[in-house]
């Protein structure tokens, strides 16, 4: 998580195209291991443990308009 903190400039759609998940997989992840450790926590409370901040702030501050490179790209590894 503190690799992705440190590189906000990471968005999550170049993550999809080289990774196959992004902060959002992170978050689910995370919220699917607390389920199975007995841990209460929800979508929300997990996505701002993964960003750092909540979610709507982190889009507003640090998430960009995927190109059109980015977009076909993600499409392209979606076939």
């Amino acid at each position: 998580l503190k690799h992705f903190d440190d590189h906000k400039e990471v968005q999550n759609i170049d993550l999809m195209i080289l990774a196959d998940f992004c902060r959002n997989c992170l978050a689910k992840w995370y919220m699917a291991a607390g389920e199975e450790q007995s841990v209460e926590i929800d979508y929300d409370q997990a996505r701002k443990a993964v960003y750092g901040m909540p979610y709507s702030e982190w889009k507003e501050k640090h998430q960009l308009k995927a190109t059109p490179q980015q977009l076909e790209a993600f499409e392209a590894k979606q076939k």
